[in-house]
């Protein structure tokens, strides 16, 4: 079994690796907004990227820094095969996945003006914001001292495999193709 955890800037393409990851290569999908997006409707708030945010770091301040990845990382185990877990955001979740075998996290990232472009133009309901709140948003997910908040900029340094998202649809292909590849050998 091998689990690849994505982390990375705000649309820079995470959800197409998962999709090519799932969809070319048979992964199973376990999605952190998902699981956050579930916990926001339980509590009967309105689901957007600030209430994301506020939930995800209750869960984990209730529970621990890595709860929320752990909790999906139990899931894909139980399931079995090869998994796709989005989106790592704490250092606190890579750190407890590194205990995992044949774990591998993945960053992706783009030029802010091309993920500004693609989060418009995506349709999500925590995406419908400015250019100005996009930034600012993103600036508030970027760095924390505290591991149970979103910290996407140590994530992203400690990630096995960088891809720069600004090409096409194939030259991403690409990259992943290159990457599994870099998994294959590693583990032989």
């Amino acid at each position: 079994m091998i689990i690849i955890g994505i982390t990375g800037t705000i649309g820079a393409g995470k959800g197409t690796v998962v999709k090519y990851l799932c969809e070319e290569k048979g992964y199973k999908h376990y999605s952190a907004r998902g699981f956050i997006v579930e916990e926001i409707k339980r509590r009967e708030m309105e689901v957007n990227r600030d209430s994301m945010m506020t939930v995800g770091n209750a869960l984990r301040t209730e529970h621990d820094s890595a709860y929320v990845i752990t909790s999906l990382c139990d899931q894909a185990i139980l399931s079995g095969g090869d998994a796709v877990i989005e989106s790592i955001r704490t250092p606190g979740e890579v750190a407890a996945m590194r205990g995992k075998a044949n774990f591998y996290l993945l960053a992706v990232d783009a030029d802010i003006k091309v993920r500004y472009s693609r989060i418009t133009n995506r349709g999500l309901e925590t995406d419908q914001v400015s250019f100005d709140e996009f930034v600012a948003q993103e600036s508030r997910e970027m760095q924390s001292d505290d591991l149970n908040k979103q910290n996407l900029s140590a994530c992203i340094k400690q990630a096995d495999f960088m891809i720069q998202n600004d090409g096409s649809q194939e030259d991403l292909w690409r990259k992943i193709e290159g990457i599994l590849l870099s998994i294959s050998l590693a583990k032989l």
